[in-house]
């Protein structure tokens, strides 16, 4: 019951379509089914880290958030503000494919994780749902597994459905999609990014 219950929280927690999400729809309609799947790996390992920490100890989780809030705040939003500028389409949609073709699986996923660790609002999702469904007092090994387990399959579940559904239809939806897509997503990122630094700065 505590592996399904931290699914279901991986899942509500990668579900709603931020930058990431953005980001790996990009990623899918320009390097296929694998690089979006690879965008939501680092996702994924990201939430399991977090996630891990809040099983280790709440309190102390709670301590460490409260010090590194704003430092993360100030590094999480500039770095969106540079992936919103650097993703802004500035050319013909053809040559930017090829060139995010080049880019490995690898890199996409430590991308997403770098974005996601650095992301205030994904700290404090997990620290507010922990609190709320009691997960942050489980005491032992196995218990604690579970929980890290959970939500690592359930974030991952969400980034294969996703990459799935947008593989799937690519072929059937407007030659000009994908640069909307990237569009949206560049101004996303800078909006969220706008929203940590402000954040963090007040």
């Amino acid at each position: 019951m505590l592996f399904v219950t931290s699914m279901a929280m991986g899942l509500a927690i990668a579900a709603p379509l931020g930058p990431i999400g953005a980001l790996c729809i990009q990623r899918t309609l320009a390097q296929g089914f694998f690089a979006g799947l690879a965008g939501g790996l680092g996702t994924a390992l990201a939430d399991a880290l977090y996630a891990s920490f809040a099983a280790a100890g709440f309190a102390t989780f709670a301590a460490t958030l409260a010090r590194i809030s704003t430092p993360l705040g100030l590094v999480g939003g500039g770095f969106l503000l540079w992936l919103a500028w650097k993703g802004w389409p500035r050319g013909a949609p053809a040559p930017q494919a090829a060139a995010a073709a080049q880019r490995p699986a690898l890199a996409t996923a430590a991308l997403t994780f770098a974005l996601t660790i650095a992301n205030p609002a994904t700290i404090l999702s997990f620290a507010a749902i922990f609190a709320g469904l009691g997960l942050a007092e489980t005491a032992s090994l196995a218990s604690a597994v579970q929980v890290v387990a959970g939500v690592f399959a359930g974030s991952m579940l969400w980034w294969f459905i996703l990459a799935g559904t947008v593989a799937a239809l690519h072929h059937r939806l407007p030659t000009a999609f994908a640069l909307w897509v990237a569009r949206v997503s560049s101004l996303m990122m800078g909006g969220f990014g706008l929203w940590a630094l402000a954040n963090a700065v007040a």
